[in-house]
């Protein structure tokens, strides 16, 4: 299997900036294509960069709409496209199915994951981590292709990317607020994701999940500053090689 790589799909907090798209990122190993949230917008970026018969599956961190709402245009692409496709395997927390407009089977093969709960989808490995969010969320480390990403869903402070283990190859942590507007909602600043990933060891750290009227300047500056290292801004349909 080549080398762990991450596409961002889209990157925006809560809703999309001009020219972005919310919370989605395409992990890929060799053949292997595993679709990381699905965020509205995300769907559109996602066939630039795989057809959408070759994704091997999608997981979901959680029941906000910002991260699964492509769900709904991918099942329609799936269910009455030529060829159709059915039983793809969706791995979301409990609830988030309620949420959904279509019946999703027989297009897709719907499993509920949970805290401390691991997967393995085609030589990829994948462990879930409860965060600290308002609703079940889950974070998500996927090792394979001789690399390890932790991506931290959306979570308060309470949580660490600590949780997912040792010898992260690359952090993408949420980074939603300023430092200044730390504890105004359950989500992370730049500063607290910086943090995070130094206490988590992580080699690198890839900021994402900015509200879009944030400076990412500052942002930036004040992760790498926590991080003690250069913190990266995700960019809207960029690559990153993890391993």
């Amino acid at each position: 299997m080549s080398g762990l790589t991450l596409t961002v799909l889209g990157c925006s907090g809560s809703y999309a900036r001009p020219g972005g798209a919310c919370s989605g990122y395409l992990v890929r190993a060799g053949d292997t294509a595993v679709w990381l949230d699905a965020g509205p917008g995300t769907l559109a970026t996602l066939q630039e960069h795989v057809g959408l018969h070759d994704v091997d599956a999608v997981v979901l961190s959680h029941e906000h709409p910002d991260h699964w709402h492509d769900l709904e245009g991918y099942l329609v692409a799936c269910r009455y496209g030529s060829p159709s496709r059915a039983g793809v395997p969706v791995y979301a927390p409990s609830g988030l199915r309620e949420h959904a407009y279509f019946d999703l089977a027989p297009t897709f093969a719907w499993h509920e994951v949970a805290d401390g709960d691991r997967v393995a989808v085609d030589g990829l490995d994948i462990a879930f981590s409860r965060t600290d969010h308002g609703v079940e969320t889950l974070a998500v480390r996927i090792d394979g292709g001789g690399g390890s990403l932790g991506y931290s869903a959306d979570s308060g402070p309470d949580w660490s990317l600590e949780a997912l283990g040792p010898a992260l190859d690359l952090a993408l942590c949420e980074a939603t607020l300023s430092s200044d507007e730390e504890g105004k909602v359950q989500h992370m600043s730049a500063r607290q994701a910086g943090t995070s990933a130094r206490d988590a060891g992580a080699r690198r750290l890839l900021l994402t999940h900015l509200w879009p009227a944030l400076d990412p300047i500052r942002s930036r500056a004040e992760g790498s500053d926590a991080f003690g290292a250069p913190a990266e801004l995700a960019a809207h349909n960029a690559q990153y090689t993890v391993a």
